[in-house]
């Protein structure tokens, strides 16, 4: 399964009018910008996430199949936890099980009225990799 982290706007414009569902995000100049369509490899936890002022990286919604998850409390991006000292790019970046593990724990961790919604994500973002697992099996 492969996991990313995609760009969705500056948090200072856009994270208060963010909700499930959100195609836009508003740019720097002010101007709408669509959100950049997610490649078909990325076909695990899709996180976006927003960059405050002074380069800090923020996870603020969680997508998977049907699940679309806006974070009530941003999580603070760490390189090194999140992402195996990785860089962002233009392109998605891609972690693996790990470092969504991680991250998904501290969401939740700093997210408590989201726990029903991020137990039901995790637990089908589970369904399907056991299911991928024993196709491969097979």
């Amino acid at each position: 399964m492969h996991h990313g982290y995609m760009y969705g706007g500056a948090f200072e414009l856009n994270y208060d009018g963010l909700n499930s569902g959100t195609q836009t995000y508003r740019s720097t100049s002010g101007e709408s910008q669509p959100l950049p369509t997610w490649p078909e490899s990325v076909d695990g936890v899709r996180v976006w996430y927003m960059e405050k002022s002074g380069k800090k990286f923020y996870a603020v919604r969680l997508q998977f199949e049907s699940h679309d998850i806006v974070l009530t409390h941003p999580v603070a991006i760490d390189p090194l936890r999140h992402m195996n000292n990785r860089r962002f790019s233009a392109q998605p970046t891609l972690v693996r099980d790990d470092q969504m593990t991680t991250l998904l724990d501290d969401i939740i961790r700093e997210n408590p009225e989201t726990q029903p919604e991020l137990a039901m994500l995790i637990n089908r973002v589970n369904q399907v990799r056991r299911a991928g697992r024993a196709e491969k099996a097979v």
